[in-house]
């Protein structure tokens, strides 16, 4: 197996990348052993966003930018518990992240993650997802794993002790899969469509896998090789998914597996950032279950 020093040698040209990808996959490598460690307990706080924030939220967040505060490469960095942009020292990339998506449910022991994105220049504003350069997921459960879109293709990472070694390259999402990870199942009281396409899968004899953590959801779309996960938006459940932090990173990796993104009517890649709080509805995984996503939107 290649060290993650060997594979982004060979993958990542930009020594420059490279340092900023080193810095996410050491903070990774901290915040697993602080995962197991650290309270869970409310901080009596909330971000910026109105969530309730944990101890465990806010150690992970200062792990990472800790991190990338120590990267040359790094100009500045935003998080979901610090949403604006925070000037780090260097220069070249900035870097969004969610230090620890499903908070919610992590009380409980249930797999959590990382989620990151990393773009070229100054700033996360006007642009769309599609200018990362790279954008991956970490998934801490009884393995510490990673999946990372790389210039030539989404792969997985695996955590032994302290090295990081590569262990599935070149993941790969098939065109279908009949595995369905419904979120936001509260838009169904009044969005007859959603509704409607929960049936379908059911009465088509789907699986059903969801666990209301993003990572795992999604993650399990690259490793199991197709699926669909989602999570639409109505008026008495609005969107809760924010674009820089979650929805767009994940979208990058999806779509480098050659699987697909929408919001109902663009791939995510496209839809053009105006703020830090911006939320979208999503649906990523097989292209023709993302495609039948679409269609029921669309009526």
């Amino acid at each position: 197996l290649q060290t993650l020093a060997q594979a982004l040698e060979k993958r990542v040209p930009d020594e420059d990348l490279r340092l900023v990808i080193e810095a996410i996959f050491e903070s990774a490598t901290e915040i697993s052993e602080k995962i197991r460690t650290a309270s869970v307990s409310p901080v009596g706080a909330t971000n910026l966003f109105g969530d309730e924030q944990l101890a465990i939220d806010i150690i992970c967040d200062h792990v990472l930018f800790k991190r990338l505060r120590n990267c040359p490469s790094v100009y500045g960095a935003s998080s979901e518990e610090q949403p604006e942009l925070l000037p780090l020292g260097g220069s070249g990339y900035v870097v969004s992240f969610d230090p620890l998506d499903g908070s919610s449910i992590v009380d409980v022991n249930w797999t959590v993650g990382t989620i990151f994105g990393i773009w070229p220049g100054d700033t996360f504003l006007g642009r769309t997802p599609r200018d990362q350069v790279v954008s991956g997921m970490v998934m801490y459960g009884p393995r510490t794993t990673m999946a990372i879109a790389l210039p030539d293709g989404a792969h997985e990472f695996t955590l032994h002790g302290t090295t990081w070694l590569l262990n599935r390259p070149d993941l790969l999402i098939k065109p279908s899969g009949k595995l369905f990870a419904p979120g936001n199942l509260r838009a169904t009281a009044d969005h007859p469509k959603y509704k409607e396409l929960v049936e379908f899968w059911r009465s088509n004899k789907y699986t059903l896998r969801y666990t209301g953590g993003m990572v795992p959801d999604v993650y399990q779309l690259l490793i199991k090789g197709g699926g669909v996960f989602c999570n639409p938006s109505s008026a008495s459940a609005p969107a809760k998914l924010r674009v820089l932090y979650e929805v767009g990173p994940l979208a990058k990796l999806v779509e480098a597996a050659g699987g697909s993104s929408s919001d109902g009517s663009q791939s995510i890649l496209d839809v053009q950032i105006e703020s830090y709080e911006q939320k979208s509805q999503v649906c990523l995984g097989s292209k023709e279950e993302v495609d039948r996503f679409n269609s029921y939107m669309a009526q």
